[in-house]
């Protein structure tokens, strides 16, 4: 139990700002709490003091005021940023503040352990409460390590600050200073995600599932994704921070916290950024809790999260699957942060699914984002082998324990249409491709999103349908030679034993209008799925009608996909205007011959040979 008295020692402790940053002597280093629990009024002062040289100013990412990383302060401080945030990073890069590369789960052991000494941290708390403990409110992340390993303590004391749950205290014994405030804490309210931002959380939404638990970074993009989720159940949260965007989904019983295998029932995170309609959520919610960066970002405590889905950004990816998320070429931008811890973890999680994701271009679609190389100074923050999805607009790349031609393909697929030839050729010119790869047309096509789904099958089972990918050879191989040599002829018109890259090319080849295909698989990701079917048409310009095939593997014969199949294809065929179908198909494919007859549309046949002759016109319903 706290000692008695401690009002009368938190009266005589109260110090006007001026006061507090006089401690402060020459040569020190001073810590300035994060994000927008910086102490402004504190700053301020500091900032104010003329008489200072060589004082060394540590913190992450801050919302507020940088004067100190000003020009005309130069002999007077030095910033040494551990996350590169907008006030200091033209600072960082004329060179008049320092950068240190660092996983955020680590720097508080830089504090604890006395490699980085902190002579005085200024902190923002909240007032005492009637056994004398203040909350850090809303940022605990490195803030609870630097004041508790700081030889002297200044706390902005602010009636404003909202008092969370958690490991996120401090007794008012331990502040050696406090200066009173009723100052706004400082806010960053979300935007609307734009369309762009949008189409990537919808790829994004397809990889979570019920019962998962989420880490959300910083940006448009991961408030997207929370648009997204109000069909699922019983979602978690174990997260560096939130913002506006997750009120909504705890408001309406998505988000509950019921399923998480660590902290059951509690959204766990380290600071929040956002609106004040965000801290009067998070002030005395029994379902949040705050906890420092040394537990919320331990890699093995994340790890510990069944279904632990993390989404994190990049600036761009090169066809190996490096992920530069700090700098752009050599100017440094922000910083390693939580990404890596994270992305460790729910790759070790059972169920887990690291995800990095980022626009496919830059600067009105004049650069691609997904590169050959990154640019020189680029810094890699996640390394090709820590790398798992990849997502942008145009669709999600799986990249873990493929080879680095699979990385490729599968990058270029959800790259940019525009630069996807470009991306092509670069990787043949380095070989990561088959010397022989197909080149892509000047005009690449864009993938029809809107023809994905899920089917049932006759047996209960859930099968995804979708447009097949440039980055589906693999898949298409395997189908092939798990087919039995009747399926094979039935298909191919004669027994063939191989199917090599030089002729698989050639199937995957499709434009999405006149030639397309359409594949059934058993997942819809692609880090554990089978494709069970496909299905193809290729228009012939003379006659507007389409030749169409269909495949089975043997053991999903018989269960409705290939009727399902066949429904899907005509949608996308008469959404262009194709006129109707033609195939061959040999008298003895009973199984065939059924799924065009049930079509919905009159067939018009003629046998000979062994071979029926169908054609379909769309124009004549059955």
């Amino acid at each position: 139990m706290a000692s008695p008295g401690w009002q009368q020692s938190y009266r005589e402790k109260l110090v006007t700002a001026e006061a507090a940053a006089a401690v402060v002597r020459p040569g020190q280093r001073v810590f300035v709490g994060s994000g927008a629990g910086e102490p402004q009024t504190l700053v301020e002062a500091l900032s104010a003091r003329e008489d200072l040289r060589d004082t060394e100013i540590v913190h992450i990412l801050t919302l507020g005021v940088a004067t100190y990383a000003e020009p005309r302060f130069g002999s007077r401080f030095r910033h040494n940023a551990y996350f590169i945030g907008p006030n200091v990073r033209e600072a960082v890069n004329a060179g008049r503040a320092d950068y240190t590369p660092v996983f955020l789960s680590e720097i508080p052991r830089l504090f604890r352990s006395g490699r980085v000494v902190i002579d005085v941290a200024m902190i923002e708390v909240s007032p005492p409460d009637e056994r004398g403990y203040c909350s850090f409110g809303v940022s605990t992340d490195i803030v609870k390590a630097a004041a508790e390993s700081a030889r002297f303590v200044v706390a902005e004391v602010n009636e404003r600050m909202p008092r969370v749950s958690g490991d996120c205290f401090i007794h008012a014994g331990a502040l050696d200073m406090m200066v009173a405030s009723d100052r706004p804490i400082l806010e960053a309210p979300p935007g609307e995600p734009d369309e762009l931002s949008r189409r990537i959380a919808r790829h994004i939404a397809n990889l979570v599932v019920d019962g998962a638990t989420l880490q959300l970074g910083i940006g448009t993009i991961p408030d997207a994704v929370l648009h997204y989720l109000t069909e699922f159940e019983d979602l978690g949260v174990h997260t560096e921070m939130f913002s506006d965007g997750l009120i909504p989904l705890v408001e309406s019983g998505v988000v509950n916290n019921s399923k998480k295998t660590v902290n059951p029932g509690k959204i766990v995170a380290s600071f929040v950024m956002g609106s004040r309609r965000l801290y009067d959520f998070i002030d005395g919610n029994p379902l949040v809790e705050f906890r420092p960066t040394e537990y919320v970002n331990d890699p093995f405590v994340i790890a510990q999260h069944d279904k632990m889905i993390s989404i994190n950004s990049a600036i761009e990816v090169d066809l190996t699957g490096q992920v530069c998320a700090d700098s752009l070429g050599t100017m440094f931008y922000s910083g390693i942060g939580g990404q890596v811890d994270f992305t460790r973890g729910a790759s070790r999680s059972r169920g887990g699914r690291p995800i990095i994701a980022l626009p496919s271009t830059v600067e009105g679609e004049t650069v691609s984002r997904i590169v050959p190389i990154l640019k020189p100074g680029a810094g890699v923050v996640t390394s090709r082998g820590d790398v798992h999805y990849v997502v942008t607009e145009f669709g999600a790349a799986y990249l873990h324990g493929k080879t680095v031609r699979e990385r490729a393909v599968a990058l270029i697929n959800i790259a940019h249409p525009k630069f996807q030839p470009w991306l092509m050729a670069e990787a043949k010119e380095r070989n990561l491709v088959y010397a022989d790869q197909i080149e892509l047309p000047f005009h690449p096509s864009v993938y029809p999103q809107d023809l994905e789904r899920w089917i049932d099958t006759k047996e209960a089972a859930r099968l995804f349908l979708r447009p097949l990918k440039l980055s589906d050879e693999a898949l298409v191989r395997d189908l092939f030679y798990r087919l039995s040599p009747e399926s094979v002829r039935y298909r191919f018109f004669q027994l063939i034993q191989a199917l090599p890259h030089r002729k698989l090319q050639e199937l995957l080849r499709i434009d999405y209008a006149e030639d397309m295909a359409l594949v059934v698989l058993t997942s819809s990701t692609d880090e554990d799925a089978q494709m069970v079917a496909i299905a193809h048409y290729l228009k012939d310009p003379r006659s507007n009608f389409a030749e169409a095939a269909f495949l089975v593997r043997d053991d999903w014969q018989g269960k409705g996909v290939g009727t399902q199949l066949m429904a899907a294809l005509l949608e996308a065929a008469r959404r262009q205007g194709i006129a109707g179908f033609t195939a061959e198909v040999l008298a003895d494919n009973k199984g065939m011959l059924r799924v065009f007859h049930k079509c919905g549309y009159a067939l018009e046949s003629r046998l000979a040979a062994g071979v029926y002759s169908l054609r379909i016109p769309f124009r004549n319903p059955a």
